[in-house]
């Protein structure tokens, strides 16, 4: 029971950081619950219905502010889940370590891109008002983020979030379409666990309970505190971040 008080309290802070990012937190919950000594599968299945209970508690708030870009999510979540067994089959192919090392390559990319990356303000006006491009757009993400997520193991709102960002979108937005993406993705991912059985009622409640004031206080600093330019930056800590843990874990 302290265990899950413990990771409660963790799943708070680390939501309510990614929450501003518009990611799920489980890339962070997931090696920090088995620190704690809780079951790697468990540990998993909890993760990934936390990033979606998280961005449901968190979207009502963008989609009020009118921040989440539907046009641009729905393609996104139809063409990564078409392009995502493809990236796992290729993922058979190559060696694991190698992919990693890539995604860390690409991360560090995308984290000096939040930094340092300042897209025209013609660009971003044209990428938001044209309906044709946002669904181009949206096809064009959705085929990199579910190939890469597919052949990397990995959530695809982890390049979704930056390239959003690179194509000339909102700051602001980009994070808000993310977030709403994340739900369908992780909740997929949490079935498929759930249906073993890797389930631990004390740490998901505890931990449930930790995302959701997360969510709502991460979703609340984001539109009501943070400006388009905070939020980027926050969003480059969060990838230079797990950039960082990847490579610790991958040289330990």
């Amino acid at each position: 029971m302290i265990t899950a008080a413990i990771a409660g309290a963790i799943t708070f802070v680390f939501t309510t950081l990614l929450t501003i990012a518009g990611e799920g937190a489980a890339i962070i919950l997931i090696p920090t619950f088995i620190a704690l000594g809780i079951d790697v599968r468990v540990a998993m299945a909890t993760a990934l219905l936390l990033n979606s209970l998280a961005m449901i508690f968190a979207c009502p708030r963008y989609a009020k502010n009118k921040l989440i870009m539907f046009k641009v999510a729905l393609p996104i979540l139809i063409v990564a889940a078409i392009c995502s067994p493809i990236g796992a089959y290729v993922s058979r192919l190559l060696a694991r370590n190698i992919l990693l090392w890539l995604f860390v390559c690409f991360l560090l990319f995308a984290s000096s891109m939040m930094f340092f990356y300042r897209p025209k303000e013609s660009k971003q006006a044209e990428a938001e008002r044209s309906k044709i491009k946002q669904i181009g757009y949206g096809i064009f993400v959705g085929a990199f983020a579910g190939f890469m997520a597919g052949l990397l193991g990995v959530g695809g709102g982890n390049f979704i979030l930056p390239m959003l960002v690179y194509l000339g979108f909102n700051p602001k937005k980009a994070s808000a379409t993310t977030a709403f993406i994340v739900i369908f993705s992780s909740f997929a991912g949490f079935l498929g666990h759930a249906s073993l059985g890797n389930i631990y009622i004390p740490l998901l409640v505890f931990a449930a309970l930790g995302s959701i004031l997360g969510a709502l206080l991460g979703s609340w600093l984001m539109t009501e505190k943070l400006k388009p330019k905070q939020v980027k930056i926050t969003i480059g800590i969060v990838l230079l971040g797990i950039a960082l843990k990847m490579i610790w874990n991958l040289t330990t």
